[in-house]
């Protein structure tokens, strides 16, 4: 790409670039020297799964990537222990090294999902931080101002609320900003709420002498309901190691207006691409149903085997444009011997079409479980809402075959009524 196209491609869907300028100065740089931009993302795990939340701002450190830049993820396993304060109205209790290391390997291998392994720097900070003597520490902590640091948002709250703030918590900004100066980060990512500590980097790069970095920030994605930001707490997520069934139902589930900024932040299409995608739907040579597919095939395929996103749409088609149950859903025999009467919830999460019996009952309440009795093409599907409801095999003796569903995952069971008699 020339530069003007880079520019154009790493600045796509990003939230605030700062300075744009400064970025094409640096792309201009790296074409004339054929040195690539050291362009750096750190991250603490102090949680061990992802959802496509989370991956926005992992997908822009792949643009770089892509385009022959050095991409650098950074695990934050030494700021991990003293714990990130922004968006925290409270003074977190700091993780253990056990827990931290044993979330980063989780964290690698999705993030590896996104990132080519072979093309990615992958560095710890603890490399250098737990290397600092008190001296160093001094020196770096005399590099900025107490009253700038409590300029910081969440600070600045927690003053006016009399809230408490510890004092290793103010260390935090300063070391994730020592990161780059380590690093020679040209440019640091991070979600738009970073941007305090990105900018941090800037001011402390220029104290130690070095060259500042490009910050950039990438916005907050919202979930499935189009309003508030993903968050597996408020059950609007798509989860980047679900099902791809799960996955491709669930991304159906967005608006038509939602689906666009999922493209942009999501994907790696360019700004044209975008924007002719945009005039085939309102030309009506395309269908938004049919583009919507397209995406969900696209981000299943990121994260499963390439054939797998052909397969989950194959499902989502069957069960909601053919109305039927898809053949190749495995049928689980129930033996008499086996049959006990129980109540909903708890039946839903013994068969593992929910993670708990909260959760199970979470979902009734919300509508998302329906049964289905015999064979019937397309099934009869009726809404289950009582939590309290009793399953009970023997009730289906006329028709043994019946299929649950609980949002996008079906349950098909054969009930196996002994002969008479039998014992």
């Amino acid at each position: 790409m020339t530069v003007d196209e880079q520019l154009a491609y790493l600045t796509k869907g990003a939230e605030e670039t700062i300075r744009v300028e400064e970025l094409r100065t640096k792309l201009e740089a790296s074409a004339r020297t054929g040195r690539p931009l050291r362009a750096k993302l750190g991250v603490d795990p102090t949680a061990p799964d992802l959802h496509l939340g989370h991956t926005v701002v992992i997908r822009k450190l792949k643009h770089f990537q892509d385009l022959g830049h050095t991409a650098v993820f950074l695990v934050g396993d030494f700021t991990a222990l003293v714990g990130d304060p922004t968006g925290q109205s409270e003074t977190r209790p700091p993780l253990s090294r056990e827990q931290v290391q044993e979330n980063a390997k989780t964290y690698l291998a999705q993030v590896f999902k996104i990132l080519d392994p072979k093309k990615t720097e992958v560095r710890y900070n603890s490399e250098w931080l737990d290397k600092l003597s008190s001296y160093e520490i001094v020196r770096l902590c005399g590099k900025y101002r107490v009253a700038r640091m409590l300029e910081h948002e969440d600070f600045r709250s927690r003053l006016e609320k009399k809230l408490p703030i510890s004092m290793h918590e103010l260390l935090y900004p300063l070391l994730v900003a020592y990161d780059s100066v380590v690093l020679e980060a040209d440019v640091e990512l991070g979600a738009t709420e970073q941007k305090f500590n990105l900018l941090m980097g800037r001011e402390i790069q220029r104290e130690y002498g070095k060259e500042t970095q490009v910050c950039l920030t990438m916005p907050i994605l919202e979930g499935l309901d189009g309003v508030q930001k993903m968050s597996k707490s408020l059950g609007n997520y798509v989860g980047i190691t679900e099902a791809p069934a799960e996955m491709f139902g669930k991304l159906m589930s967005i608006s038509d207006e939602m689906m666009w900024r999922y493209y942009l932040l999501l994907t790696d299409l360019t700004p044209q691409q975008l924007e002719a995608m945009r005039q085939a739907v309102a030309a009506g040579s395309r269908h938004p149903k049919d583009v919507k597919k397209a995406l969900a095939k696209r981000i299943v395929m990121d994260f499963h085997r390439e054939e797998e996103g052909a397969i989950a749409q194959r499902h989502w088609e069957v069960q909601h444009e053919e109305k039927s149950i898809p053949e190749d859903v495995p049928e689980n025999r129930l033996p008499q011997l086996s049959f006990v009467r129980s109540k909903l919830a708890h039946f839903l999460a013994l068969r593992g079409l929910a993670s708990s019996k909260a959760e199970a009952t979470r979902k009734i309440k919300e509508g998302a479980v329906y049964i289905a009795v015999g064979d019937r093409e397309p099934p009869d599907w009726q809404r289950l809402t009582d939590p309290t409801w009793e399953f009970d095999p023997n009730n289906y003796r006329e028709n043994p075959t019946v299929t649950f569903r609980i949002g996008r995952t079906l349950l098909k069971l054969r009930l196996e009524f002994n002969n008479p008699g039998e014992a």
